[in-house]
């Protein structure tokens, strides 16, 4: 490492140094305004400007958060909501890649099934869930699949775009030297595609958390949705805008385990 620091110029030192500096602004930038947006929220709330009521601060939200931990209930809900997050964004990885793959080895059969793909993934998923709930029942199952639906046509349709855009000339080489199809999709298409499934993955976390939550809030007793809609419906604010900050922190954080395994990648085989 000091090596390739002695061996660079002048130049691509400062270049260097001003990349972090900006990473740095942009990050003390970032915590500057949440800590703004937190002060003028609690202000707000204490002189009277905004009605606490209606819309809490962020006080009674800690204070809520708190209460719910000490008696076990907001680790009960949170642990329900991650894990069938966890389960449906595993199914929709699984399931998206393979069904890619096998509109990729039949064209004639995504020929057939393209337009039907388009059709469900632009089909509202919030009408989709109470269908299932009336088919399927309430319980863990019809959540997570109220989660896949959620993401599983818009992850196809992207891996398999991205799939049928591998380099051509690779293709036609492994075709030249006797290769079947087969050894196309694992020697070419599945190892060039790998950026492009770890995007679509970053997509699909926060697609089935909001999968999730819709099933919830519908049809379940347990979990971050069922617990938005209980307090809305007997106006316990508080409980609601915190579930609500405790599914953006959820979000984030699972958003940036996947894009860190990409930086990862990107860093060792890039």
């Amino acid at each position: 490492m000091m090596h390739k620091l002695s061996s660079m110029s002048a130049e691509q030192k400062t270049y260097l140094q001003g990349q972090k500096r900006n990473a740095v602004l942009v990050q003390i930038s970032r915590f500057l305004i949440f800590i703004l947006f937190i002060g003028l929220w609690e202000g707000c709330a204490r002189l009277g400007i905004i009605d606490s009521f209606i819309f809490s601060s962020p006080s009674k939200i800690l204070y809520a958060m708190t209460d719910m931990m000490r008696n076990g209930t907001l680790i009960q809900h949170v642990s329900i909501t991650l894990a069938e997050t966890m389960i449906s964004f595993a199914l929709v990885t699984v399931l998206g890649i393979a069904s890619a793959v096998l509109l990729w080895l039949f064209p004639r059969l995504s020929a057939v099934l393209e337009p039907y793909l388009v059709v469900l993934n632009s089909l509202p998923k919030s009408a989709l869930a109470p269908l299932l709930i009336v088919w399927l029942g309430s319980n863990m199952k019809t959540i997570v699949i109220a989660g896949i639906s959620v993401a599983i046509f818009g992850a196809v349709l992207n891996l398999y775009t991205g799939f049928c855009e591998t380099d051509p000339d690779k293709l036609k080489l492994i075709r030249t030297l006797g290769g079947s199809k087969a050894d196309s999709l694992f020697k070419v298409v599945l190892p060039s595609s790998i950026p492009l499934i770890l995007s679509v993955m970053k997509v699909n976390i926060g697609l089935s958390l909001i999968g999730i939550v819709i099933g919830e809030m519908i049809g379940s007793k347990s979990g971050l949705g069922y617990l938005i809609i209980y307090s809305s419906q007997v106006f316990q604010l508080t409980t609601m805008i915190m579930s609500i900050v405790i599914l953006c922190v959820i979000a984030i954080l699972l958003y940036g385990i996947i894009s860190l395994i990409q930086k990862c990648y990107l860093k060792k085989y890039s």
